[in-house]
């Protein structure tokens, strides 16, 4: 299924016209044309204070969420990763716009470029992570599209820093259930809370399909992680 998204471009008369640009839905990460990781970023020219603690938002799709944390975290600078890149064209273009210099997208596929962009991060910059309301790929057989993969959960463990903490959330049960047991059988994260779920978002922004989800009155599954020091025994 693709979604119909409209552009302003200019006619030779100079008029404003509309124009249909398709943006998947969803988004096949096995695909051929996903398969080149992206290289590492240039953190000194993408934020204006590089070493400022860094939230990373997986699969941000329009970006709004970051737009509203990055204007009320100044002290924190914001990256969300996306694989449809027309969406990511038209946050950085919004991001511009508002002149948030702690904010910024990025078109990869997450799970072969996370090792990648995150080696090249000032150590123990990475201090949160949100992965909300990722593509559920039902069909057992496309489990493996899922963003969730043990390989993700270890780069997280390996570049997070101690104390840095991992929210998950998503509005399919079997969906949140996968990724909070991920997150759970590495030993590098220690869920926080005793209850199945929590009960309330953590974070001070909730993201637009968390509101309309909530406001069908239907429930809406999180989890938080807490990346703890891994003694090795022996």
């Amino acid at each position: 299924m693709a979604i119909a998204r409209h552009h302003r471009i200019f006619s030779r008369k100079g008029e404003q016209i509309l124009a249909a640009v398709r943006v998947r839905q969803h988004v096949n990460p096995l695909g051929k044309k996903y398969q080149t990781p992206a290289s590492p970023l240039d953190w000194e020219n993408i934020y204006a204070k590089p070493n400022q603690p860094l939230h990373l938002d997986i699969g941000c799709a329009k970006g709004q969420f970051l737009v509203n944390m990055a204007k009320i975290e100044p002290n924190c600078n914001y990256l969300g990763l996306e694989i449809r890149e027309p969406l990511v064209m038209e946050a950085n273009k919004l991001r511009s716009e508002l002149t948030l210099t702690n904010l910024h997208y990025l078109f990869c596929n997450v799970n072969n470029s996370l090792r990648s962009l995150l080696s090249s991060l000032p150590p123990g910059s990475l201090q949160r992570v949100t992965i909300q309301f990722p593509d559920p790929w039902f069909k057992t057989r496309h489990a493996k599209r899922r963003v969730v993969q043990p390989e993700l959960v270890a780069e997280l463990a390996n570049y997070l820093a101690v104390g840095g903490v991992v929210f998950l959330q998503s509005d399919m049960e079997f969906v949140a259930v996968e990724m909070r047991d991920r997150f759970a059988e590495n030993p590098a994260f220690q869920r926080v809370g005793t209850e199945e779920w929590l009960a309330e978002n953590p974070l001070p922004v909730p993201t637009e399909r968390e509101i309309s989800t909530q406001k069908k009155g239907e429930p809406v599954y999180r989890a938080l992680f807490v990346k703890q020091e891994v003694v090795n025994k022996g």
